[in-house]
């Protein structure tokens, strides 16, 4: 029986040419030993499975290759190369700092740099995971990396660049591996697959790819996993079962459901997909990747950032095609915010199912703004036919309420005065038309000021109170009241106050007293009872006004001057006010030259 070796290790590059998706970093390395321009130490830096240790190995391998090709790759004939691929070179030697991170184990390798290679020009030291290096380690390790011997090269290889300290990162030449696009890792997988004779479709590697986080071996691991469980003949199906990966499908049934406003088979379906063990956020966090590839695929030029297989592409583009882009940003949006709120939500499978209620809803919304008549509250009185009511004229300031009486009034002044200039007109006749004169009716203008309230201070709930409050005025009239009736009003608002109980207890504790006919105070010892009275003014004003039947009452409010906080005064301050009491006490400390401490 012939061993397994996993598709990771069996499909390892072995030259800058098989190097997959870094094809930036293998032209500068080439480039270097082209040039002969080698650093002595190099620092490969990226996520895991991405190749760092592999090209360390091949730079390595070339740089000691006797016949290098004309493109600058190893010959993989001479005795240099086929002593590195049967691993027996003594010119490369790889260090797991992970395993060998203290002092003694660097200082070993210190000792190693000073012997020369027997075969080639360099001796290579490949550190993988330096970072597990210990303080002490890295810093033995300093003087060596910064001043090697001309035949050593060293090669640190890590996954977290962060951890390394900067004297070590100034003495290399930083390499920084990207993660490995979707599109190559398919491509190399379908030249795996076919050197293995597996059959597969594109959107099964697709998956295996998105799943792999832009990591080749973990893409080669799980390509290894899916063709043991399906006997070599992936399938899309087959994968999505083996990974338990969410299908497609679902969000597609999803996005269907929402666009058509059905609660109910939304619902239906988030409860299928949790009955299949996948967890709430990965759900929602599917969701909003969702609607945002079909944004993405709203254009054909942009579809193309969207890496999948061409099948199912194009069924994002067709179903993008139904929704507007506004739905889809709020609908992005919705999803973001549950996917934010989700650990903190103590019930959170309420919260996706209000969410996708809110996407069922966002349509409906969509659809009343996008040309669908919208229902308007007609008014109650017909146009054309002016109500005998109160004309309003914001632009003043203030509120002036003129009557149809008012009006004729001034029309008849007038033709009184022309009246007046006849001086035969008939005494009887002056004196009916004076009888039939109505009386006038004015009324004051009323103001915001003339309330005690500013309008800088309240917001838009507010601003409707105070026009109640002007209501008020004109129907509670200006009836004279004493100050025993408006502290029985007030004690009797407070009464009334069942979850105020702050508010209930500053007003029993600090009743009002008269200044004028309709202006009181009331006089608080702290800020905090007076910031309650100021914040509930409003409803207590148009209580007592209602009460007392008069829409001009005012209240001020003021802190008792004996119970305002005083500054702490100093030593020298209470000399100073003690000198003025007594003056004696500043010879008394001349004298005896007394200084406060």
């Amino acid at each position: 029986m012939d061993t397994f070796i996993v598709s990771a290790r069996k499909y390892r590059p072995s030259t800058f040419r098989t190097v997959v998706g870094q094809e930036a970093l293998t032209t500068t390395l080439k480039n270097a030993i082209a040039g002969n321009k080698l650093a002595h130490a190099y620092l490969f830096s990226g996520p895991r499975g991405v190749g760092k240790t592999t090209c360390a190995r091949i730079f390595a391998k070339t740089i000691n290759c006797l016949n290098p090709t004309h493109e600058y790759e190893a010959c993989n004939a001479c005795e240099s190369c086929v002593a590195f691929n049967e691993q027996r070179s003594y010119n490369i030697h790889e260090l797991d700092a992970a395993s060998n991170n203290s002092v003694d184990d660097i200082r070993s390798l210190i000792d190693q740099v000073r012997v020369p290679p027997q075969i080639g020009k360099y001796k290579v030291y490949i550190i993988d995971e330096v970072h597990m290096l210990s303080q002490s380690a890295f810093n033995s390790f300093l003087k060596t990396l910064e001043e090697p011997p001309a035949h050593a090269i060293f090669i640190l290889a890590t996954t977290e660049k962060h951890k390394i300290i900067p004297t070590i990162l100034s003495r290399c030449q930083v390499y920084d591996f990207n993660r490995i696009h979707i599109g190559d890792i398919v491509t190399h997988l379908q030249y795996v697959a076919k050197s293995e004779g597996v059959q597969t479709e594109p959107e099964a590697l697709n998956i295996i790819a998105q799943k792999a986080d832009g990591g080749m071996r973990d893409a080669l691991s799980i390509f290894d996993q899916t063709v043991s469980y399906t006997g070599g003949n992936i399938t899309y199906r087959a994968v999505i079962e083996n990974l338990n990966v969410l299908d497609y499908e679902y969000y597609f049934k999803l996005s269907e459901a929402i666009l058509a406003g059905d609660v109910v088979n939304c619902l239906l379906i988030l409860n299928d997909i949790l009955n299949r063990g996948f967890e709430g956020q990965y759900i929602i966090s599917g969701i909003s990747s969702h609607f945002r590839d079909l944004l993405v695929c709203k254009d054909r030029a942009t579809a193309q950032l969207f890496q999948v297989g061409s099948s199912i592409r194009e069924k994002y583009i067709s179903m993008a095609q139904q929704s507007s882009n506004d739905f889809l940003y709020k609908a992005i949006e919705l999803a973001n915010d549950c996917d934010l709120n989700y650990r903190l939500s103590k019930n959170k499978r309420l919260l996706l199912e209000l969410t996708l209620i809110k996407l069922c809803q966002l349509k409906e919304g969509n659809a009343a703004g996008s040309g669908e008549k919208k229902k308007i509250i007609e008014p109650i009185v017909p146009q054309g036919k002016i109500s005998p009511t109160a004309t309003t004229l914001p632009q003043s300031g203030k509120n002036v309420i003129l009557s149809e009486k008012s009006e004729r009034r001034q029309q008849k002044d007038e033709r009184q005065l022309q009246t007046s200039q006849v001086q035969n007109r008939n005494t009887e006749v002056q004196s009916i038309e004076e009888n039939d004169k109505p009386a006038v009716t004015k009324i004051r203008s009323l103001s915001m000021a003339d309330m005690g309230v500013s309008l800088a201070s309240i917001n838009q709930t507010q601003k409707e109170e105070v026009n109640n409050i002007g209501e008020e005025v004109r129907q509670n009239g200006t009836n004279l009241f004493t100050e025993e009736e408006l502290v029985t009003a007030w004690e009797s608002y407070a009464a009334t106050l069942k979850e105020e109980v702050l508010l209930k207890n500053t007003m029993s504790l600090y009743l009002p007293r008269m200044l004028n006919d309709v202006i009181f105070e009331v006089e608080v010892n702290t800020e905090l009872n007076k910031q309650y009275l100021t914040d509930h003014s409003l409803s207590i004003l148009s209580y007592l006004r209602e009460t007392l039947q008069n829409g001009e009452i005012t209240m001020t409010i003021r802190i008792a001057e004996d119970n305002a906080i005083k500054k702490p005064l100093t030593s020298r301050e209470i000399f100073d006010e003690m000198v003025q009491q007594n003056p004696a006490l500043l010879k008394l400390s001349d004298e005896f030259g007394l200084e406060l401490s």
